[in-house]
């Protein structure tokens, strides 16, 4: 089920290798944080479709992090742990944990359980066109655009710029080539339009604003 970003959470770096292993041999982008308080930093800046998290972790536990993470995302989480006791099993199920692997662990189980856990959270998305670029997801189906879960309410202008940025990240495109591609052919819009539209989606955007990025005396560039 390549496509798919998943993070790992847990404190222990050969765990994380580990990890990160089975996972990229299953093509699988793999994110790392080293506890509850790191993972919670890089969601600022990225949204993961699963997470992996260990729930015996110094400064915040994986129980803690995951009642954050149900508090503000709809991301799936599966606990990975040491501990078998049915208490932490059950606990962690009722606190938004989709899944609970005890350690130790055969590599295809975890595979397995990750596989399913996606099915049933994506199951009735994955035929849509969707673009995913660090905190960004372009719905091409809905017109919608979400940064990190939370909806925008973009112009069909901003939502053309936005899209096409994503799609082409770290490519400039010049003023003239941005109202030919969105704006259409016959526009008679002038390259000062395209400046105002970048700076109302700049506004839109909030803190990722920046990431539109403006090349001096080309055009512009999304760079995440």
């Amino acid at each position: 089920m390549a496509g798919y970003t998943i993070m790992i959470v847990d404190d222990e770096s050969q765990m994380r290798e580990l990890v990160r292993k089975f996972l990229e041999a299953e093509h699988y982008d793999v994110v790392e944080a080293t506890d509850g308080i790191h993972a919670l930093a890089i969601m600022k800046e990225t949204s993961p479709d699963l997470l992996i998290v260990d729930v015996m972790m110094p400064f915040m536990d994986g129980f803690t992090l995951a009642a954050e993470v149900k508090r503000h995302h709809n991301i799936p989480l599966i606990f990975l742990s040491a501990k078998g006791d049915e208490w932490d099993k059950v606990n962690g199920l009722k606190i938004g944990g989709d899944d609970y692997i005890v350690k130790p662990f055969l590599p295809a189980e975890l595979i397995a359980r990750i596989e399913s856990v996606l099915r049933r959270t994506y199951q009735n998305v994955q035929q849509k066109e969707l673009l995913k670029v660090g905190p960004f997801v372009v719905d091409m189906e809905s017109h919608l655009v979400t940064v990190n879960g939370t909806a925008l309410s973009l112009t069909l202008k901003e939502f053309g710029l936005l899209h096409l940025f994503v799609k082409n990240r770290g490519r400039v495109f010049s003023r003239e080539q941005l109202l030919h591609i969105v704006w259409g052919e016959n526009h008679k819009s002038s390259e000062r339009t395209v400046d105002t539209h970048i700076k109302t989606l700049r506004l839109k955007l909030g803190e990722y604003g920046e990431l539109i990025e403006t090349v001096w005396g080309i055009g512009y560039k999304l760079e995440v």
